[in-house]
């Protein structure tokens, strides 16, 4: 016996006191931690330079490819940063030479700088100052495009292409040299999107493209742009081979020997007193112009019909019956040296006498509950047709 009584050893315990943990556990932390972040960082610098380096290779195979159909590429100065969330390209005094067009021009902007986010390298982002010129090689300037933005999207590596966005905000493009010098267009911004939406750029690719615009005047042109326009267009692209580098000439003439064609899923354009759309399908012939048909359906037919130049059209062949040279003003000129004042009747006349018979060949339908007209315009071998009326001529693709 140890001599302790019954009651005493029936007595709890003392509780263990707990330890503290040694102190160099605590001081190991000290240390962990910023060696962490130090390998941390080296690990995300390595992670950028490898993704600038994907990007810069990506940049480099565009150009490659551009210079392959004769579209080349320079930079007075070139520099590279973003680091560390993102890879930016910049390129001071840019410039382009496109040398396969017909004609061959010159391009030069201010600045052009390319960036890409670290974990998506081979998607470029790309952002334009202006003024942008364009020149005949080696001469001055003849137009000038300025902008308060413009935005360009690569997506894909070539040579896979996927995608490519233009973006630009409040364009403007002048003539500044030459005849006819001053605004040609203006707007207050322009999208336009294509893209492969069907094989791909090495076999069969099948291209969409979109477009966007508001605001635009382009006078000049023609008197329907003179009042402001917005519009939205969406066409498919089908017979081309393929994509790699090559001028357009040559992908339309893949697409006529396959049999392909341009298929216009929706031309929108809506002027402040009259809408107008467009659906159909075009094909290209062995020279190059456009066959097709195309169901247009007009708001304000009335309004449109005498700014499509039927009077112009009324006088060519009023000057063509008198032995003139084909001008329009020469043609009512005749009449009015017959009777005074008769080449405004006939040009008035003729013209109500064209706007009815359009009326009878088209079929009443609506926009927007607005009560239109929908008319059959045809295309033969690039001439546009309303009716008998031929309202204008597309030059062949190649």
């Amino acid at each position: 016996m140890t001599g302790r009584s019954p009651m005493s050893m029936m007595q709890p315990r003392p509780l263990l006191r707990r330890t503290a943990p040694p102190r160099r556990r605590r001081r190991l932390w000290l240390f962990v931690v910023p060696l962490a972040l130090v390998l941390l960082a080296g690990g995300w610098t390595l992670l950028w330079f490898y993704a600038a380096d994907i990007a810069g290779n990506a940049e480099a195979a565009w150009i490659a490819r551009e210079a392959a159909v004769g579209r080349f590429y320079a930079c007075g100065k070139q520099s590279i940063g973003g680091f560390p969330f993102s890879i930016v390209s910049r390129c001071d005094q840019a410039s382009a030479t496109f040398k396969t067009t017909n004609p061959p021009f010159d391009l030069h902007a201010a600045n052009i700088a390319f960036s890409a986010q670290v974990f998506r390298p081979t998607v470029l982002n790309g952002e334009i100052t202006g003024p942008v010129t364009l020149a005949d090689p080696g001469r001055p300037p003849v137009f000038a495009a300025n902008f308060s933005g413009a935005h360009i999207s690569l997506f894909g590596l070539p040579p896979e292409p996927e995608a490519i966005t233009v973006t630009v905000q409040k364009p403007q493009l002048d003539r500044v040299l030459g005849p006819g010098s001053g605004r040609i267009f203006q707007a207050d911004a322009v999208d336009v999107t294509g893209r492969i939406i069907s094989g791909s750029a090495r076999r069969n690719p099948v291209i969409e493209a979109t477009g966007r615009f508001s605001s635009a005047t382009a006078p000049t042109f023609h008197p329907l742009l003179a009042e402001p326009l917005h519009g939205n267009v969406d066409f498919v692209l089908r017979g081309f081979s393929d994509f790699s580098p090559k001028p357009w000439p040559a992908l339309f003439r893949e697409m006529a020997a396959s049999g392909g064609g341009i298929e216009i899923k929706l031309v929108r354009l809506d002027r402040p007193d009259a809408i107008l759309i467009g659906t159909g399908n075009l094909t290209v012939n062995a020279q190059g112009r456009l066959n097709g048909a195309i169901q247009v359906s007009v708001v304000g037919i009335d309004t449109i019909i005498p700014l499509l130049g039927i009077d112009q059209l009324i006088g060519q062949g009023i000057d063509r019956l008198t032995g003139g040279s084909g001008s329009a003003d020469q043609g009512l000129s005749a009449l009015d040296r017959l009777m005074p004042g008769l080449g405004g009747v006939v040009r008035q006349s003729a013209a109500s006498s064209v706007l009815e018979n359009i009326k009878k060949i088209g079929k009443p339908t609506e926009i927007d509950k607005k009560p239109a007209l929908a008319l059959p315009v045809r295309v033969d071998d690039g001439v546009i047709y309303l009716g008998l009326i031929p309202l204008g001529i597309v030059p062949p693709l190649f």
